[in-house]
């Protein structure tokens, strides 16, 4: 009689065991979730203004292509992600257009005295289908 009884008090124990556990996992409220943005803040977790640019940003890298904006041009076709060189009005820069969207806009907001010519950003290719 005494082992049937030392088995069940195993056998609850363990049973209370297991359910403790199951109610000890971590808290992910909103308290955990804004203490988590503090250590990634903390950590230059934030986005930096490259990465919060709309149209993309300047580049120290190398262009894939030179495009010449000429008093004729109305349109740029670019893919997202492409690294070009644009001349214009006698300046030049080089542009990484890394967009969210692929909104139109004009190519005026990054390139002074480019007034006319609309910028359409098309899918990159080696982003299609993901």
């Amino acid at each position: 009689m005494n082992y049937k009884l030392a088995k069940l008090a195993l056998i609850v124990a363990a049973s209370a065991t297991g359910a403790t556990t199951a109610f000890a996992h971590q808290d992910y409220s909103e308290a955990q979730t804004a203490h988590w943005i503090s250590h990634v803040s903390e950590a230059g977790g934030q986005p930096t203004a490259t990465q919060l640019a709309p149209y993309g940003y300047a580049s120290p890298g190398v262009a894939a292509r030179e495009i010449k904006i000429d008093s004729g041009t109305r349109f740029l076709n670019v893919k997202q992600l492409e690294t070009v060189r644009i001349d214009a009005g006698g300046k030049s820069t080089i542009w990484t257009f890394d967009t969210l969207g692929t909104t139109p806009f004009p190519l005026s907001k990054i390139v002074a005295g480019a007034d006319g010519v609309t910028v359409f950003v098309d899918e990159s290719p080696d982003h299609q289908g993901s």
